[in-house]
């Protein structure tokens, strides 16, 4: 039986949208898109959300194929989200990556949407919370995605800088009360 529930998918889809933070990479694609011209956004939206779906089926065979349980991830994950949250809040950068050639697959799809914090955080959020709670969270924000990417310019254009930032902001506190939430219901865990 499924085990629908909408305060699942809710609390799934705002922790993944926090994680993908596409308001936040508004900047980015708006750069993407100067270097390399047209983006993709059907194509981005696609592949991003079959990475994500892909990975949440055989995250955890692979994880499990080189020794690692589901909650020395979750609690890994747990930092990577503490320190993405850290990136928004105080405006640094600490993960770098180098410039793409191309921008539609590679930088955007993936690592933008569908990276290493967003991996983390499905096989977090599925230690958790219902396996078809999570999917319907990630083609929700998906959707999302595709409306933020089609419609980019002008969204810059109505928050503007201060605004992106604002919201950039916002997103990392709630992101930071996740880390520390996920921390704590997978550490006890790691010790049973």
């Amino acid at each position: 039986m499924l085990e629908i529930d909408f305060k699942e998918i809710i609390t799934v889809g705002m922790v993944l949208f926090a994680v993908i933070d596409i308001v936040g990479s508004i900047p980015i694609i708006v750069n993407l898109r100067a270097k390399v011209g047209h983006i993709e956004s059907e194509k981005a939206s696609i592949v991003a959300g079959l990475i994500m779906i892909v990975f949440l089926f055989v995250g955890e065979g692979f994880l499990s194929l080189i020794g690692i349980d589901v909650h020395s991830f979750a609690v890994a994950g747990s930092f990577v989200l503490f320190f993405l949250a850290l990136e928004m809040i105080l405006g640094i950068r600490i993960y770098r990556d180098e410039e793409p050639g191309s921008a539609s697959i590679v930088p955007l799809a993936f690592p933008l949407i569908a990276g290493a914090g967003t991996m983390t955080t499905l096989l977090s959020l599925r230690s958790q919370f219902h396996t078809i709670n999570i999917i319907i969270a990630i083609i929700l924000n998906i959707i999302l995605v595709y409306i933020v990417l089609k419609s980019s310019k002008k969204i810059e254009n109505l928050l503007g800088e201060n605004g992106l930032g604002v919201v950039r902001k916002t997103f990392g506190v709630i992101l930071l009360a996740i880390a520390v939430k996920l921390f704590a219901a997978n550490v006890k865990g790691l010790f049973v």
